[in-house]
Parts: C-alpha cells; sequence; structure tokens
C-alpha cells in the first residue's frame, strides 16, 4: 500500500495542527465546485466510518478497529467544528464582544479535543489491561479481562477478534485511499494546499487501516498472537492521544491570548510591505512590529509604523487604510488591524509600550477626593 513521502509527512505534521483553522471548501456553498463536492464527501465517508468501525469493533472484539474509529473522529470533529461555529467566529464585533466571536470556537475545540484525549486514553487503558492479562495473567484470566474490557463474553471462546473485522478493516484502507487519490488529483489541479492537507489526512487514514488489519489478521493466523489486536489498538490510541493532546494545547492558548505563529507574522509584513513600496513616499515609511492574537479562525493583529514627525493626520490616515487593505485581503483570517505610528527617529518605541506597568499605583488621596466630591454632589442633589 502506498507510503507517505517526507514532503507528504511534514505536510501532514503541519495540517493537522491546524486542519480546522482553514476549511475552505468544507464551509463553501457552492456545492457544484469539485473541491467542494470531494471535500463534503471525505467528511460524509469519515462520519459513517467512524460509526462502522466503532460499531463493527465492538461487535467483532477488536480493540484495533476501535481505536482506529477514535482515530477517526479525531480529523472528523474538526470540521464539524468548523461548521457549527464558523457563522459565530466570523459574526461582527458588539459592544459585549468587542473583540468578535472567535473565542466561541477556541471554547468548541478544547470540548471537542478534551473528549477526544479521553477517549483516546480510555482506549489505550483498555489495551493495556488486555496486554497484562495476556503476558502476566493465566488463560482463563486473561479472556475474564477481554471480556470485562469488551463488555461482553464471546461464544467461540477466544479473545482473538474476528475475521468479519478484517474485511471491514480492508475495506476502510480501500475507500480512502480512493479519497486521497480523488482529492489529490483536484488539489494539483486547483494548486490548493487545503485540499492537499484533506488529501494527506486520507493517506494517513489509509495507513492506521492498515495497522488495524495486520493486528486483525496477525491474531487470528499466527499462534498465541491474539495479544496483536489490543497491542495495534494501544498504537492507534496513543495517535489519538497525541492529537487530542495538540489540539487541547492549541485551544487553551487561544483562550489565553498567545502571540500569532512567525509564519502568520511573516505574510502578514510582506503584504504590509509591498504595499508600502508602492506608495511615492515609502523611504520614508517603515514597518517596525508585528504582534497579534489569535481567535478562532480570526487573526486580531497590532502593527507599528515609523513615519516621519512632520506628517500630517491626512497622510498617516492614508497609510493606515493602504496597510489595513493590503493585510486583510492578502492574509487569511485577518479580521482586523490596528496601526500604530511612532517617529521614524524613535528607535526605542514598541507596541509593549501601550502596557501600563504593574507598578503604577493609585494615589489614594486623589482616590479618597474623587468619592468625597461624588458624595458631595449627590448629597446636593438629594437636597434639592
Amino acid at each position: 500500500m502506498a507510503t507517505l513521502t517526507k514532503t507528504e509527512t511534514r505536510a501532514h505534521a503541519h495540517a493537522h495542527h491546524h486542519h480546522h483553522h482553514d476549511n475552505t471548501y468544507l464551509v463553501s456553498k457552492n456545492k457544484q465546485d469539485p473541491g467542494v463536492r470531494i471535500t463534503r464527501i471525505g467528511l460524509y465517508t469519515n462520519l459513517s466510518m467512524a460509526i462502522v468501525k466503532g460499531i463493527g469493533g465492538y461487535a467483532f472484539n477488536s480493540q484495533a478497529m476501535i481505536a482506529d474509529a477514535w482515530h477517526s473522529l479525531t480529523d472528523l470533529a474538526s470540521d464539524i467544528l468548523t461548521l457549527a461555529t464558523v457563522s459565530w467566529s466570523l459574526k461582527p464585533p458588539t459592544t459585549l464582544f468587542p473583540t468578535g466571536y472567535g473565542k466561541i470556537e477556541s471554547l468548541g475545540s478544547l470540548g471537542v479535543s478534551g473528549m477526544l484525549l479521553f477517549g483516546g486514553c480510555f482506549m489505550c487503558f483498555n489495551s493495556c489491561e488486555i496486554l497484562y492479562a495476556h503476558f502476566f495473567l493465566d488463560a482463563h484470566a486473561a479472556a475474564e479481562a477481554a471480556a470485562h474490557s469488551h463488555g461482553h463474553s464471546h461464544s467461540h471462546g477466544s479473545d482473538a477478534p474476528s475475521l468479519h473485522a478484517a474485511w471491514l478493516a480492508l475495506g476502510t484502507i480501500l475507500v480512502k485511499e480512493w479519497l486521497y487519490q480523488a482529492t489529490m488529483k483536484i488539489a494539483k489541479a486547483r494548486k490548493s494546499s487545503v485540499l492537499a492537507s484533506n488529501a494527506i489526512h486520507h493517506r494517513i487514514d489509509s495507513l492506521t487501516g492498515i495497522v488495524t488489519l495486520g493486528a486483525i489478521l496477525g491474531a487470528n493466523f499466527l499462534n498465541e498472537a491474539a495479544w496483536l489486536d489490543p497491542v495495534g489498538g494501544l498504537l492507534i490510541s496513543l495517535m489519538v492521544i497525541k492529537g487530542g493532546w495538540g489540539n487541547t494545547v492549541e485551544a487553551l492558548y487561544e483562550l489565553a491570548d498567545k502571540g500569532i505563529d512567525e509564519a502568520t507574522k511573516g505574510s502578514i509584513s510582506k503584504a504590509a510591505n509591498k504595499r508600502l513600496s508602492g506608495l511615492g513616499s515609502a523611504t520614508q515609511i517603515e514597518l517596525r512590529e508585528v504582534e497579534g492574537v489569535k481567535s478562532g479562525q480570526n487573526y486580531l493583529v497590532d502593527l507599528q509604523i515609523g513615519v516621519p514627525k512632520s506628517w500630517s493626520l491626512e497622510q498617516i490616515r492614508e497609510v493606515e487604510e493602504n496597510v489595513r487593505e493590503a493585510v486583510g485581503s492578502s492574509v487569511r483570517g485577518v479580521r482586523r488591524v490596528k496601526v500604530r505610528f511612532v517617529p521614524k527617529d524613535d528607535a526605542s518605541a514598541s507596541l509593549f509600550d501601550e502596557f501600563i506597568s504593574g507598578d503604577v499605583e493609585v494615589n489614594p488621596e486623589e482616590h479618597d477626593h474623587d468619592h468625597g466630591h461624588d458624595h458631595d454632589h449627590s448629597h446636593g442633589k438629594k437636597e434639592l
């Protein structure tokens, strides 16, 4: 079966981390577009397979297949989350939510990734429990442990998975490989990195299907090798834990307002500098700093630009509008661009200067005076 190239492996590592941030084709309303169609087919297929593998793994006594069902949910959950929250995260800001509604997606992501992390840990525990019984307990105790973990006993008297599970695993491999080929074909024609990322997710699913199939066949055809199925379940559950943990940390970082990543900063700088170089007085303008936070799918960006002291408000306003338009139209996800202008000859100025030091204290006398003034004023109004 096909294997991943080094380029695909790197792409998957990046895509898996950012998968739910850029589902362009998934949320598009143009259902006739090939990219939209293949992406939605992939979503419905993932949903169906997660359910079928979960039921099949339980019915056929395969820990590996149950773990593979959870693995399918790791990719599926981010897509469902996007569909559920995209309309909220793109709503304009209000007085109640002045920075927009993007954090609603971050909260949803935390909930889903937490569920996946818990599920992966539960499957890992089950697999470890069965393996412990296999290697450290007698045959009868091992069978009882497997039955207890699986939830019911089996009439065939063996804790090896049913061979019917192998057909299900093989079907998963073939379907996911077809989805990989079909999606990658459109991705190459469109030169779409988003579709390419989705395609690589399908390839990863087909590879985990191979692990599942190997574990099931080995448990059935190799002597005293029933332990191979829980080993397969353990390997896949570790992948689920890794994915769930990574997404949980990312959601927590977003909720804690961690700064945007360097790649996005580079894209913003490139777009801003390109527009600044097109202005007539570009030599007098200097992009100093790029900072910002991520809020769901949205980027809230802060820029610092150095300009001559002699510039008028009208000149500064023209630069601000140009930069905001350039960044917003060039970098996907940018929803707000705030620009801070400083004198070009002031090399020490920084965006972080806007924060008031924690050492600053309110003057108690002024505070008491203000309260006293308010009290006298209100008292006077009562007398009137």
